[in-house]
């Protein structure tokens, strides 16, 4: 997975923001997060769904049981970076709950239905919500 998200994250700042291949068309941001256990910083790039402004993204992790380690290493330090486009910035991470997750996740369900089948077979993991907000 390291190599493939290198290799997405190469292309994404090669071309303005943009990727091909599965994700052709889908909106991606760059999300630089630091291990919560090494200290290393890490960049992964994720599909995102715009909320006013803000970028939510979705802890699929594929369908997998678990979560990804990024979603642990966001909990752990919710003041990171993310880069949109040619733009980078700062943002605070905070996990939705409840109906504002339920509305984002149905939103993204209907926008890309691969997501509705993460969900199936994630199941029962719920799949995490976290809402990147611009900082300052």
């Amino acid at each position: 997975m390291d190599r493939w998200n290198a290799a997405v994250v190469e292309e994404f700042r090669a071309n303005a923001g943009r990727v091909g291949g599965r994700f052709e068309g889908a909106p991606m941001v760059l999300v630089h997060h630091v291990g919560r256990r090494s200290g290393t910083e890490r960049v992964s790039p994720m599909v995102y769904q715009d909320v006013d402004g803000a970028y939510a993204v979705f802890a699929s992790r594929g369908g997998a049981p678990t979560h990804p380690d990024w979603y642990h290493n966001l909990l752990a330090h919710p003041e990171t970076t993310v880069e949109v486009g040619t733009e980078t910035f700062p943002v605070r991470v905070r996990e939705l709950a409840g109906e504002e997750r339920a509305a984002v996740w149905e939103k993204q369900k209907a926008l890309m239905p691969g997501f509705a089948e993460y969900e199936v077979s994630a199941a029962p993991r719920q799949i995490p919500v976290l809402l990147l907000e611009r900082a300052g």
